[in-house]
C-alpha cells in the first residue's frame, strides 16, 4: 500500500483566439482553438514508504500535476494509479465551505478523505487539539485567517495516517510554530511508512525530507534522481537564470527605490512544562547570531534521584540536529537530589547559527553509563520550545552555522 505510478501524463487547455471562437466551434463542430500544453509526458513511480520532492519555478506545472494525481483535474492523456488511502493538502482551504463552521467542514472533509462519519467524530478532539484554533472551530470558515484555514486543513487531512500524503506549498502559510508542528507530523508519518509527495520552492526542504527529487520545467521532467543531485541542478539552473537576467536588466540609478531590510524584534524564549522550565537569554534582549546565549534548564524532582543529568539539543524545523549533548556526555558532574529539590543547569555558548527558527530538545535522565546511555529516562521533549535567531554583526555568510573563518594570504 502507498505506491504511486504516473504514466505518460499530459495536460492541455484549449486556447481560443476570440470570444466567438468557442461559439463557432460549438455550432460547426470544427476545432477553433489551439492547445496550450502545460504538462507533457510525465512519468515516474514512487514506491511505498518513499519520499519524493517535486521542484520547479512558477508555471512549471507542479500544481497541475498534483491536481491530476489527486483526481481534481483529468489528464488529456496518460494515467495515474495510487494504492491506498490518499491525504492531500493542496490549495489553501480546498473543499471548505465558507458558510459552514470549522467543525462542520471537518466532518465533510473527513468523509471526502474516505473516513466514515463515526471515524471523523472520533478524530474530532485530536483535530481540535492539533489545529489550536480554540472557539473558532464553531465559527464560519469565512471568519478565519489564511493561517487558521491552513491549521484546520492540515489537521483534518492528517488526522489519520494516510498511505500516501501529498503536500503542496500550503505549509508556507501560517505561523512558524505551526509549521514546526506540521513538519514533526510529516516526519512521524514517514517513520511509520507513509509515502510522501512533497512540492516546494525550497531545495533545502526537499533535500531534508526526501530521498528522490523531480524537477519540472515548462511542463516536462528535466531531472529525476536522488534529492541532492536534483536540488543542486535546480540551484545551478536558477543561478544561470539570474545571470541571464542581470545581463539584460537596466542599471539601477540612484533614484531607483530599493527595499530596505527590517529587523524583527526577537522575544526571549521562556517556557514551563510540568516540572521542567527553560529560559533562553541573549544579548540586548535578543537572540542574535554571533552573540553569547544561555539556555537555563530547571527541573523540580519529585523523588530521590542519585545521578541526575540534564541535556539539550537544537534542531532546524526540518528535524536536522544542529547540536545535542547533556551534562553526562560533556563530563559535568552533578549531585544527588531529593524529592522537592530543584536542579538548574545553564548551558552557555556562542550562537553561530544562521538566522531562522529552531526547536529546542530537552531531556532529563538518571544514571549515566558507557558513551551516553542512561539507566532511566525521566523526561524527554523533542520540541520543547521554538525560538528564533536574528542576524547579528556582519551578514556576509550563509549556511547552517557561522564558521567564522580566519583569512590569510599565503
Amino acid at each position: 500500500m502507498g505506491k504511486l505510478v504516473v504514466s505518460n501524463v499530459s495536460k492541455a487547455y484549449k486556447r481560443y483566439p476570440g470570444k466567438w471562437a468557442r461559439v463557432l466551434e460549438w455550432l460547426t463542430g470544427k476545432p477553433c482553438h489551439d492547445k496550450n500544453w502545460v504538462l507533457r509526458d510525465i512519468s515516474f513511480t514512487i514506491n511505498p514508504g518513499e519520499a519524493v520532492g517535486i521542484i520547479g519555478v512558477n508555471g512549471a506545472g507542479k500544481s497541475t500535476l498534483l491536481k491530476i494525481i489527486t483526481g481534481t483535474t483529468q489528464p488529456t492523456s496518460g494515467s495515474v494509479h495510487i494504492e491506498g488511502r490518499v491525504a492531500a493538502l493542496l490549495e489553501l482551504g480546498m473543499g471548505f465551505h465558507s458558510d459552514f463552521t470549522g467543525r462542520q467542514n471537518v466532518m465533510m472533509a473527513g468523509q471526502l478523505l474516505g473516513l466514515h462519519a463515526d471515524e471523523v467524530a472520533a478524530c474530532m478532539p485530536a483535530v481540535e487539539a492539533f489545529a489550536e484554533i480554540n472557539e473558532y472551530i464553531d465559527r464560519p470558515v469565512r471568519m478565519y485567517s489564511s493561517g487558521m484555514q491552513m491549521r484546520l486543513a492540515f489537521s483534518v487531512a492528517t488526522a489519520v495516517r494516510p498511505d500516501v500524503l501529498i503536500v503542496d506549498e500550503a505549509l508556507s502559510v501560517g505561523d512558524v510554530y505551526f509549521q514546526h508542528k506540521c513538519m514533526q507530523r510529516i516526519r512521524s508519518f514517514q517513520a511509520e511508512g507513509t509515502t510522501l509527495l512533497f512540492v516546494s520552492h525550497s531545495p533545502d526542504t526537499v533535500r531534508m525530507l526526501c530521498q528522490r527529487g523531480i524537477m519540472l520545467e515548462h511542463g516536462r521532467v528535466v531531472r529525476i534522481g536522488d534529492a541532492t543531485s536534483v536540488m543542486d541542478y535546480y540551484r545551478a539552473s536558477q543561478v544561470r537564470r539570474m545571470d541571464s537576467d542581470v545581463e539584460t536588466s537596466p542599471e539601477i540609478s540612484e533614484k531607483t527605490p530599493v527595499a530596505e531590510g527590517r529587523d524583527s524584534k526577537i522575544v526571549l524564549a521562556n517556557k514551563s512544562h510540568g516540572t521542567v522550565s527553560v529560559k533562553i537569554t541573549g544579548a540586548n534582549n535578543k537572540i542574535q547570531s554571533g552573540d553569547e546565549i544561555g539556555i537555563s534548564i530547571s527541573v523540580d524532582f519529585n523523588s530521590y534521584t542519585s545521578d541526575p543529568h540534564i541535556g539539550f539539543g537544537i534542531r532546524t524545523k526540518m528535524g536536522i540536529t544542529i547540536y545535542e549533548a547533556n551534562t553526562y556526555t560533556l563530563g559535568f558532574q552533578t549531585k544527588p537530589v531529593v524529592s522537592g529539590e530543584r536542579l538548574t543547569i545553564c548551558f552557555s555558548f556562542l550562537c553561530v547559527m544562521t538566522p531562522g527558527t529552531y526547536e529546542l530538545v530537552v531531556g532529563v535522565a538518571n544514571g549515566g553509563y558507557a558513551d551516553g546511555g542512561f539507566e532511566n529516562s525521566l523526561f524527554f521533549d523533542q520540541s520543547f520550545m521554538i525560538f528564533e535567531v536574528a542576524m547579528g554583526g556582519a551578514a556576509g555568510w550563509n549556511g547552517l552555522c557561522n564558521l567564522q573563518p580566519k583569512i590569510a594570504i599565503v
